[in-house]
């Protein structure tokens, strides 16, 4: 059987990581690149507040070729499906098959993906539906994933937790009330080494600011 030329949506956290690793291990799935959404006005990847030559060392470190989608800010639902959708028809002389997606378990991001991409012709992968999150969690530390968070959501988890690693301390430290994994957007990460890359990313974290209601902590090569 041909396996499934694949493309992942590619956030530079530790989910898109993971997700890439769990892909790598199927032989029914060949990843042949990364996708990532870049905000116009920063030039950094959205939510996350990633640097694009951040996102670049991490596709040289996988590997594999480095898609960028821009998008505007700020980004409508509409400015964002009409990205995706150029983005689609951009990429079918590729022989494209499949997009994979890190999400976890949430049922209307879930939707809105199968939503988005009904009809483009492309089959969607799910690599990491449904694992419990407090043991997947651990599971990508104990595989040796290192990340930072870059992003916090003051509303849902102590600003300082802003531009620490993801380990297991950090995991300790966490509230009940927030997803050990994020996945509700607590917190989003930049992960910098693990088995899915080649080498490490060396990183060091820099200026934390809070924008439009989120905590940020830039993330810059210590090299």
């Amino acid at each position: 059987m041909t396996p499934k030329n694949t493309l992942l949506w590619w956030s530079s956290g530790k989910d898109s990581a993971w997700a890439l690793h769990v892909l790598r291990r199927r032989p029914d799935v060949t990843v042949s690149g990364l996708v990532t959404t870049v905000n116009r006005a920063f030039d950094r990847v959205a939510m996350h507040g990633v640097r694009r030559e951040l996102v670049e060392a991490q596709a040289r470190a996988a590997g594999l070729p480095l898609h960028i989608v821009p998008i505007p800010h700020p980004c409508t639902n509409a400015d964002y499906e009409a990205a995706v959708r150029a983005f689609v028809e951009h990429i079918r002389p590729l022989g494209v098959t499949h997009m994979a997606f890190g999400d976890l378990f949430l049922e209307d991001v879930r939707a809105y993906r199968e939503a988005l991409f009904d009809g483009t012709g492309l089959d969607l992968l799910f690599p990491l539906w449904g694992e419990p999150t407090d043991r997947l969690a651990r599971t990508m530390v104990d595989a040796g994933l290192r990340a930072v968070l870059t992003c916090v959501d003051p509303r849902a988890l102590d600003p300082a937790f802003a531009g620490r690693r993801y380990d297991h301390a950090l995991l300790d430290a966490l509230p009940a009330t927030v997803d050990p994994c994020g996945e509700r957007g607590e917190f989003h990460t930049f992960a910098c080494e693990g088995p899915m890359f080649a080498a490490p990313i060396p990183v060091r974290t820099g200026t934390t600011v809070t924008r439009e209601g989120f905590v940020f902590t830039d993330v810059v090569c210590a090299s």
